[in-house]
């Protein structure tokens, strides 16, 4: 047994391994090839690595100040040199096509060919100074080398914004950078990104008469704060949606310094994707990021602080929204072959593949398997569920 202060003490430092309770995502009547994504700054990123690496299951994106495909390159140098500012040389398209190209052939990301017929919505204020527009034309530039006709790209670029989501009237003025990033332009963001994608929508709802419901995240990524990723996210659901129409999905992504430990419920409920999701019977699946050392803006993994595969199927953010999106149309996630991993256990629990079960005693995530001390090495499999024991790939 741990002893209690001892216990506390560990966990004050490296986070509890253990979430709290919350109730798990539901599934709905959903067409999930109507799905569609949508994000902000470290979101937008988000967004776009989402949109091509599952696009499969995606008809299109929004992305809202962010660069192209891959651009970190796994750098966070690169990410804040080229990624947000560009003293150092601007991203290029044709390079980060070639690398999206690699990962489609070896299957790290659905077909290209998927992207052609999918519709994207691009906006850049003419205030934003944290991601610039040089960097947001290249955004442009790459959807259009993988063949996007120029009808499918909404480029918007003449609005005074500052880093934000902009609204018809929420938030600090226009041109502002600042907390919670939501600004008032008297735009409807929201509403342009959501009829570029799906095409004419019905008017939005004064009044969502939908639910905001909390869900378990945990459930989809083990020890999810040692990853960025909170333990608890949301989805909007419209009423017609919870009695069983068809519905589709649109995912949003927060972007850095938006998560409800710090602005509250206000990306969800000042951005305007309620009032036009309540009325046109899309479901909005809200993740949430979390902080961590390497990453203290509560920021989703656009640079490889969690994962170096962080930009394609396989990447632990990436792979813990999808499933979500899955599960909220009753499916599972594909079983893969379990991997092997031998590692000291200490490496094990840093991996978010071990937890703390006794005084520097680890035991396996998923199946419980104990380890024993932090220095011992120990062979690790992961399952197709994302899980890890020690006695082989059977879950």
């Amino acid at each position: 047994m741990i002893r209690p202060f001892v216990a506390w003490c560990f966990a004050a430092l490296v986070g509890s391994p253990i979430a709290q309770a919350t109730d798990p995502l539901p599934s709905f009547n959903v067409d999930l090839s109507e799905s569609s994504v949508s994000g902000l700054s470290s979101g937008a990123y988000m967004a776009g690595q989402f949109h091509v690496a599952f696009s499969a299951h995606l008809i299109g994106a929004a992305i809202i100040a962010g660069g192209p495909y891959h651009c970190a390159d796994g750098q966070l140098t690169t990410a804040l040199s080229r990624c947000m500012q560009t003293g150092f040389g601007a991203p290029d398209p044709s390079e980060l096509l070639d690398k999206a190209e690699s990962f489609a052939q070896t299957g790290a990301i659905d077909a290209l060919a998927n992207l052609t017929d999918d519709r994207v919505y691009i906006f850049s204020g003419t205030e934003d100074h944290t991601v610039t527009q040089s960097v947001v034309d290249k955004t442009v530039a790459f959807y259009r080398l993988l063949g996007l006709p120029e009808a499918s790209i909404r480029y918007v670029d003449d609005r005074p914004a500052g880093h934000a989501f902009v609204t018809e009237n929420q938030g600090p003025s226009c041109g502002t950078t600042n907390s919670p990033f939501i600004n008032d332009c008297d735009y409807d963001q929201a509403g342009d990104l959501f009829q570029h994608i799906y095409g004419p929508l019905d008017p939005p709802s004064e009044t969502p008469s939908g639910q905001l419901i909390e869900f378990d995240q945990s459930a989809f990524l083990a020890n999810p704060k040692r990853h960025g990723l909170n333990d608890t996210g949301f989805i909007y659901l419209p009423t017609d949606c919870a009695s069983g129409a068809a519905c589709r999905v649109h995912i949003a992504f927060h972007g850095c310094k938006q998560t409800t430990e710090l602005i509250g419920d206000q990306f969800r409920t000042k951005t305007g994707y309620r009032r036009w999701a309540d009325a046109n019977d899309i479901i909005v699946l809200f993740p949430e990021a979390h902080a961590t050392l390497s990453n203290p803006n509560s920021c989703w993994d656009w640079w490889g602080y969690d994962d170096p595969n962080y930009a394609t199927k396989s990447g632990r953010q990436m792979r813990a929204v999808h499933a979500m999106l899955l599960r909220l149309a009753g499916m599972s996630p594909p079983v893969s072959n379990c991997e092997e991993r031998t590692a000291a256990n200490w490496q094990h629990w840093q991996a978010g593949r071990a937890s703390l079960c006794a005084w520097w005693w680890f035991c396996a995530v998923g199946s419980g398997d104990q380890l024993g001390l932090a220095w011992a090495t120990t062979t690790l499999f992961e399952t197709g569920n994302g899980q890890f024991n020690a006695n082989g790939c059977d879950p």
